[in-house]
């Protein structure tokens, strides 16, 4: 009786981990959302002012930043300067700019000064997938971290983003932002 507990405790186990492993392949891409509306028109949508307010989460959950963005957009063709002004709740500023290619009706490459190569989008229906490598000083020194960062249009001013960052592969937290784009 124990043994026969035991190797169906041990096949539970298995099929468990070969499920999350299945999961752990399975991705969401871009063009699950293709169909959905509004449709996002990066270079409509990122030009003017656009403000910005958002939280980061640690890796439990604990909200350990706020901070507000300004954002001054303006795009010459098919090139963007996005030129962000971040004020944390701690008092401290922090100025980001942007400077992004269209590369394809659905493609995007992304360059700043914190950015280490460059930043890689896609567009299909309300979403845009941004992936990078950021620069973040942490206590005096700077780690190159993963960013897997995904934004969805929710009418002609709202849009929404969530940002996972990570490091070798381990999730370290969450960046949450709602943006509001000016008349």
């Amino acid at each position: 009786m124990f043994r026969n507990k035991t190797a169906s405790m041990l096949k539970a186990a298995l099929l468990a981990a070969c499920i999350a492993l299945l999961g752990a392949c399975a991705t969401v891409e871009p063009s699950d959302y293709a169909n959905e509306k509004p449709s996002l028109d990066l270079q409509k949508y990122f030009n003017g002012t656009v403000d910005a307010a958002g939280v980061f989460q640690d890796r439990s959950g604990k909200v350990v930043k706020r901070f507000t963005v300004v954002m001054r957009c303006e795009w010459k063709g098919d090139i963007g300067t996005l030129d962000e002004a971040f004020t944390y709740s701690d008092g401290s500023t922090q100025r980001r700019v942007w400077t992004l290619r269209k590369v394809a009706p659905d493609r995007f490459i992304g360059t700043a000064d914190d950015v280490i190569g460059e930043a890689v989008g896609s567009v299909a229906g309300n979403a845009l997938r941004w992936q990078y490598v950021l620069a973040l000083p942490v206590d005096g020194r700077v780690y190159h971290v993963d960013f897997d960062d995904w934004m969805f249009l929710m009418n002609d001013t709202v849009m929404l983003n969530r940002a996972t960052m990570s490091k070798y592969g381990f999730r370290l937290g969450e960046v949450l932002l709602s943006f509001s784009r000016r008349p």
